[in-house]
């Protein structure tokens, strides 16, 4: 995509003048959503099983794509039925591959609308809506010499980003323990070529646990593949409850600072009780401008008010002219005191105000 950028990023400076309120961008998503950099798109180019029920998507990304860091997840956009869902999954490709393309790696769950829809109906040439790389479980700055990867089912997804990563790094590498769970030999993601990568690198070793034949997989049974785990940064994904266990035994030994959880549904907010003054800082997260909000004013008012190029329509919240994705935070309906959140999910600005601090993507 680089002849996009340059003169031609200038003339699409200029165009806004004359474009306004909407923006170029606007114009260039409908001859082709991959130019369109104010709301970023993808266009699938392969599709992978990886077990019965997963599959690999790999997606070249369009002008509004902003990279990311191995570990992170996007929020992803797709049409199933002629209604546009949002859902997030965990990049699985690291930031630095050659060809430019990601990869995400989603498991159909039984009675869902869109990841059955993404693993098993997805053609190549399908186009999704892509939100930003978000999230910090993501390697340090300064790679310790020894880390621990505890994972489980799908909990695996954004550790091989970071095991890839770490491969297209230069030597030294840390000393990496992979201790990852699944039902079955049949039912690991990436499976082969995990142990593909075990029998490669020195500097890898991967311990298969199946709960089917061994149960579930215990702190106990970390400290016997893993006899050093005090010693290790580590870095734990994968159900509720062996997060939750591997937190409490961490935080026992006093090396809370020493691990990192990734959460695929984020903990439970304590029970909210009835909405308080409301209100908060608001970041446009493309403009990188910032807005005090209160609790009645319409985000798209607020952001209009602060320079910042915003979609509308009606201004009514009837035609969904307004639709743009949070980033973070929350919002609430001025209609129906209903609250949104939740990073990907649309909301109509033109009929939601602040419910605390948020972002959005505009």
């Amino acid at each position: 995509m680089s002849a996009l950028n340059g003169p031609f990023a200038r003339l699409l400076t200029f165009a806004t003048w004359l474009t306004s309120p909407l923006t170029p961008d606007d114009y260039l998503g409908l001859i082709d959503p991959l130019l369109d950099a104010r709301h970023p798109a993808g266009q699938v180019t392969a599709v992978r099983p990886e077990t019965a029920h997963t599959s690999t998507l790999t997606i070249r990304p369009g002008r509004g794509w902003s990279g990311h860091q191995a570990g992170q997840y996007i929020p992803v956009g797709v049409e199933v039925d002629g209604v546009r869902h949002w859902r997030t999954y965990s990049l699985t490709s690291p930031p630095d591959r050659p060809d430019g393309l990601l990869a995400i790696t989603v498991k159909a769950v039984p009675d869902g609308t869109v990841s059955p829809h993404l693993a098993h109906r997805t053609e190549p040439g399908t186009v999704l809506r892509l939100g930003s790389a978000q999230g910090d479980f993501v390697l340090p700055d300064t790679l310790p010499s020894r880390l621990l990867m505890l994972t489980a089912g799908s909990g695996i997804t954004p550790v091989m980003a970071l095991l890839r990563a770490l491969m297209s790094r230069r030597p030294p590498h840390p000393d990496v323990v992979l201790l990852h769970s699944t039902p079955s030999p049949g039912d690991s993601i990436f499976g082969e070529e995990l142990r593909a990568m075990q029998r490669k690198l020195s500097w890898l070793t991967h311990i298969e646990h199946h709960t089917r034949a061994q149960g579930r997989i215990t702190p106990e049974e970390v400290a016997r593949h893993c006899p050093d785990w005090r010693a290790r940064e580590t870095f734990v994904c994968g159900p509720q409850g062996l997060l939750d266990a591997a937190e409490n035994r961490w935080k026992r030994a006093g090396l809370g600072g020493r691990i990192h959880v990734e959460r695929f549904r984020p903990t439970p907010l304590q029970t909210p009780g009835p909405p308080g003054p409301g209100g908060g800082l608001v970041l446009f997260t493309r403009s990188g401008v910032h807005a005090d909000a209160d609790a009645s004013t319409p985000l798209l008012a607020v952001g209009e008010a602060a320079g910042v190029p915003m979609p509308y329509g009606c201004r009514r919240g009837i035609c969904f002219g307004c639709l743009t994705p949070l980033a973070y935070g929350r919002a609430r309906d001025l209609r129906t005191g209903e609250l949104h959140h939740g990073a990907g999910q649309l909301i109509q600005t033109c009929v939601t105000a602040a419910a605390g601090p948020l972002a959005l993507q505009a």
